[in-house]
Order: C-alpha cells, then structure tokens, then sequence
C-alpha cells in the first residue's frame, strides 16, 4: 500500500508540477523544503498539512493521509478513533483571506479601503471564527516570542475590543501601522513581545485600532 509521501508526489505531478521547486515556484502557500521533507518521509504529514496541500493540488486530504488504493475519500476529513477505525471528521470551511502590505494596513482606518480589500490576492486558511480578515507578513523581530520574522498573522478587522495581553494591529496619524501586545498597565499601553531588547513604538496622535490577530502561523 502507498505511503502519503508517495500520494503527495502523485498529487503534484499530477497537479502539473514536475518537482517541489516548480511548484514552490508557481504557488505563494508553499514552502520548498516543507514538501520536500513530507515528499521523501522525513516529516509525517499531519491532518492541517495535508488540508493545505489539498487545496493547492485539487485532491482530497482524506486521500493524501489514509487511502492510496482507492482514490479520494468523497465527503470530508478523516481521522482515527480510540481502537485506530478510520472515521469521519467534520470539514473545515477554507476562507481566501486577502494578504495586504503594510502600508495598506495603515490605510484601513478608511472605510473606502476595507471595501477594496478584494483587489489583493490572497491566501486560503481554515477555521476562522466570524468576522472581516486580512493576512499580513511579519517584518523584523519586535514580536518574535510569538510570531518570527516571515510569520503570516491573520487579522480580524472587526474584533476592536482591547483585551490585556491581546495582540492588534493599530495605526497612528501619519498611517504608520505596527503589530504590538496591548498591556495597559504600561506606558505606551502597546508593547512589543520578543527576546530582544526592543523599545515600543514611537507613534504620533490618536491611535487607530485596526483589528485584533488570533492566528500566527509560519513554515518550518
């Protein structure tokens, strides 16, 4: 019976893409050495791997990880229960979230900006709660205890309620826009969250609460 490395290989020449470089190269969501890696057994291909790599090469997760005999598992994900029977699990609902600059992120405290928001691409995640999301990408090291350079955060524009330790994305009267850790205990109230010695935010007038992140990923 086929390994899910030997699916996943199948699953992306098929999609048309004769190597993992060539598809790295074709598709924003992917990581080269990541593939790689779940490509020759390296790294075992977890239920969230396999759902990105579905979306990306047009098959079934359900198939990437349980059944290389008899093509997609129809109807949704699938898991194991306590004796190790292959059951059902509910689907994820997958959302394309536009990924913005930071700059546009600065510019969002205008109304006639969150409307535009689907002039950018985007990038697909599952498992969001309610709510107007945009992704951003992660520059310098002054929220490394919880998102390191290159992390994508994924932020929700309607969720403006400031929560001690929560994260947001705010701006201030020039249209600067930072990711900081709200601590109101400390003057300014936004602080940055990393192992380095990295002083707040120098910000200038009344500060525009963007939106509040509640997901940090990145490839390893």
């Amino acid at each position: 019976m086929q390994e899910p490395r030997h699916r996943l290989q199948q699953a992306r020449a098929e999609a048309g893409y004769a190597s993992p470089s060539d598809a790295a190269r074709a598709l924003r969501d992917i990581n080269k050495n990541t593939l790689i890696s779940h490509e020759n057994g390296n790294r075992p291909l977890s239920r969230k791997a396999a759902e990105k790599y579905g979306r990306l090469f047009g098959v079934d997760p359900g198939w990437l990880l349980f059944n290389g005999e008899g093509g997609s598992l129809a109807g949704g994900h699938f898991g194991f229960d306590e004796t190790g029977r292959q059951i059902p699990m509910p689907s994820l609902a997958t959302v394309d979230v536009p990924i913005v600059s930071w700059i546009s992120a600065g510019e969002l405290g205008s109304q006639d900006m969150v409307a535009n928001l689907s002039d950018y691409p985007t990038i697909p995640t599952t498992d969001l709660e309610q709510g107007q999301w945009i992704a951003l990408r992660v520059d310098g090291p002054s929220m490394n205890k919880i998102s390191p350079p290159d992390s994508i955060i994924f932020v929700n524009l309607r969720d403006k309620r400031l929560v001690t330790n929560g994260c947001y994305v705010i701006s201030d009267e020039s249209g600067q826009a930072t990711y900081k850790r709200y601590r109101p205990n400390e003057n300014p109230p936004f602080q940055p969250a990393s192992y380095m010695d990295i002083p707040p935010p120098a910000l200038e007038g009344a500060i525009t609460i963007i939106g509040r992140v509640k997901r940090s990923m990145i490839d390893m």
